[in-house]
């Protein structure tokens, strides 16, 4: 079976348990994700300690937010480690957007615009005059116009976010659940993996749905992420 366009999401305090979800998902996941606690546990070398035993992608998902400066130099501090997909909220503006490519020119900075866990009534609390979907799409327009080379969005802003960014840019969805998967967790707005796909995006970000499965064992892990590979190839 080939490589389904699966990201697996690294969520673990354990580095030697991390590298065991690895090796038992490589045959069929394409990128693995590793996110804010992942590096602040274990930094640069954590990021290496998965490279080793994977030809997959790596996803650093650190979600940069800051003034233009700042970004460029945290950009530049992690781009030896050529992950792929380097995040930054899509809300920091085109400077700061822009300051991240010009640092990571071998990496897709990652615009990320609305955060799968916020619901309308959080959009509107939080300050954004339009709702989820517009404002998703406004700050996609930005990413990609400031040179993002990806987009991260809920499930439900694909499809309008591919019409307004064109196929060029990568669309990266987490919010997805298998439709076997009894709980949504914290995401607000959800999307099978092979809705997602068929939507218009390229990656499906999942986490718990695999890697809950750990706890029956290796074997156990590797058959569920090869059962919901198996709907996405």
């Amino acid at each position: 079976m080939s490589k389904a366009p699966i990201v697996l999401a690294v969520d673990t305090p354990e580095l030697a348990t991390a590298i065991e979800w690895v090796k038992a998902t490589h045959d069929y996941v394409s990128v693995y994700k590793l996110g804010l606690e992942f590096f602040l546990t274990f930094g640069s070398d954590g990021v290496k300690a998965i490279r080793d035993v994977t030809d997959a992608d790596i996803f650093l998902d650190l979600k940069l937010h800051d003034i233009p400066h700042t970004v460029s130099g945290a950009a530049k501090a992690v781009s030896h480690l050529a992950p792929r997909f380097l995040t930054v909220h899509a809300s920091g503006g085109p400077a700061m957007i822009k300051a991240a490519v010009e640092a990571s020119p071998k990496t897709h900075v990652t615009g990320v615009t609305i955060l799968t866990s916020l619901s309308e009534e959080d959009v509107t609390q939080i300050g954004f005059r339009q709702n989820a979907l517009d404002s998703a799409v406004s700050l996609a327009k930005i990413a990609v116009a400031a040179g993002a080379g990806a987009i991260v969005c809920s499930p439900l802003e694909i499809a309008a976010i591919r019409a307004a960014v064109g196929p060029t840019p990568i669309i990266i969805t987490p919010g997805v659940r298998p439709a076997d998967s009894a709980a949504a967790d914290d995401q607000a707005r959800t999307m099978t993996p092979k809705a997602a796909i068929s939507t218009g995006a390229n990656l499906v970000v999942i986490g718990r749905p695999i890697t809950q499965s750990w706890s029956a064992g290796a074997a156990a892990m590797r058959d569920r992420s090869a059962h919901i590979a198996s709907d996405l190839i």
